[in-house]
């Protein structure tokens, strides 16, 4: 379990003081002219070295991805943009950060920035994150006066300028591509790669997109060194993660806890075990709304990092965990996810516009017991044909829940589907 001195925020829950005089006394802006002085190329290795992972979902290697940005400019700006559309249905960890201890995230930018050769830094936030923007821009002016970040960074020569771009509340500009594509004032629709956005990104120019978490835990890993974020967490899925859980708990809770912590742990440390306990457990979506289900006989054992989960055909995802007990119509559940993406579907790619309104409606039958056994196999070969066949991830994360579904729940739908012929009252959906 993760002790106290080991937290990278530490003023989550908004019990401290989260002005500039009070991120600074919790040790943020603590030498960030001696960090920027270390270069950029020091920078970026210690990144690798430390093993931090995306935490906006895909869980690609942080310091990796700062690497593919150009050495020496060929007369194009690069840019950092900072993915702050948190849609993911679940996941409300971010919304913390920057409402909180929105230094964390102004200080990383900085630096991020400076080890890629970013002059700008655009912080993309959510639509529907109204005070977590007004939080965001009061300590980005607070940097600015203080001359944290402008014309001469903390001093060190370095011309930094960050802005926030408020989004309209869709979920697709959460996607990389599509975020850039809204940025520049054109429909959120996510590109064709390649083109990655480190050659041609924003404005066709080289960009990174992270995390806002991704950003945020920067400057504690430089001030404290990549071995001690390192030391946590098994290899390849190492340091501290920001957990949201959600649903049938006692108290749900967004914590910081250290990587690979067991879910059973995790539960009971933080949220005071499942409603009803731990055998009242009927599923749990380990990672937001587009990963698939672990059923309560997997989570026993559940570790939560990316490639125990994985190993499971799931995924850690944001991290964010949806806890449900047995008194949870899963169906309907997941049916409510389908609805979710056919809507935010952007309709690009013909897999994805029709294949989420023909799953969700098949979905509304399921629920409803009122479908054939054999459709069930159907649905699933449909969700194969979806997913790994769009420009972006919305098929698949549309088409994994229904595949954890059918893989760990199949019994159930086939009871629906029985009831509903028979006129049985037991195994027909909740209201």
């Amino acid at each position: 379990m993760l002790k106290d001195q080991d937290r990278i925020f530490t003023n989550l829950y908004g019990m401290h003081d989260r002005s500039l005089a009070g991120a600074k006394k919790r040790g943020h802006w603590n030498g960030t002219k001696e960090i920027l002085a270390r270069g950029r190329e020091a920078i970026v290795n210690e990144m690798k070295a430390s093993g931090l992972r995306g935490r906006g979902g895909a869980g690609f290697p942080t310091g990796l991805k700062w690497s593919f940005m150009p050495k020496q400019s060929d007369g194009r700006p690069s840019y950092l943009v900072v993915n702050a559309d948190e849609s993911e249905p679940g996941t409300c960890k971010d919304r913390e950060i920057m409402r909180h201890d929105p230094h964390t995230l102004i200080e990383g930018c900085l630096i991020a920035s400076f080890a890629m050769g970013a002059n700008a830094c655009y912080i993309y936030i959510r639509g529907e994150y109204i005070r977590e923007r007004e939080a965001l821009q009061a300590a980005i002016d607070e940097a600015y006066e203080a001359g944290l970040i402008g014309k001469n960074a903390c001093k060190s020569g370095f011309e930094f300028d960050l802005y926030v771009h408020h989004g309209a509340g869709a979920y697709i500009c959460g996607e990389e591509t599509a975020l850039l594509e809204s940025l520049e004032g054109k429909k959120g629709m996510p590109r064709m790669k390649p083109p990655f956005p480190a050659g041609a990104g924003l404005y066709g120019c080289p960009t990174t997109v992270n995390n806002v978490e991704s950003i945020a835990v920067v400057p504690t890993i430089l001030r404290r060194g990549a071995d001690w974020f390192a030391s946590f967490g098994r290899p390849n899925n190492t340091g501290t993660k920001l957990f949201a859980i959600s649903g049938h708990v006692e108290n749900p809770c967004v914590v910081e806890e250290e990587m690979s912590i067991s879910l059973r742990e995790l539960l009971d440390k933080h949220c005071g075990g499942v409603r009803g306990g731990w055998d009242n457990l009927k599923a749990v979506i380990p990672g937001g709304s587009s990963v698939p289900c672990l059923p309560g006989s997997v989570c026993d054992d559940a570790i939560m990092d990316f490639d125990w989960l994985r190993e499971q055909k799931s995924g850690l995802g944001t991290a964010a965990v949806i806890v449900m007990d047995q008194s949870t119509d899963i169906i309907k559940a997941i049916w409510r996810l389908s609805k979710f993406y056919k809507h935010e579907s952007c309709g690009q790619c013909t897999p994805c516009r029709e294949g989420t309104g023909w799953m969700m409606r098949v979905m509304d039958r399921l629920v409803r017991g009122e479908a054939e056994v054999e459709e069930i196999d159907l649905l699933f070969d449909v969700t194969k044909q979806v997913e790994g066949h769009t420009i972006c991830a919305l098929g698949d994360a549309a088409a994994w829940p229904i595949q954890g579904l059918i893989r760990h729940f199949r019994g159930e739908i086939e009871d629906r589907i029985k009831a509903q012929r028979t006129g049985r009252r037991g195994a027909i959906a909740a209201e």
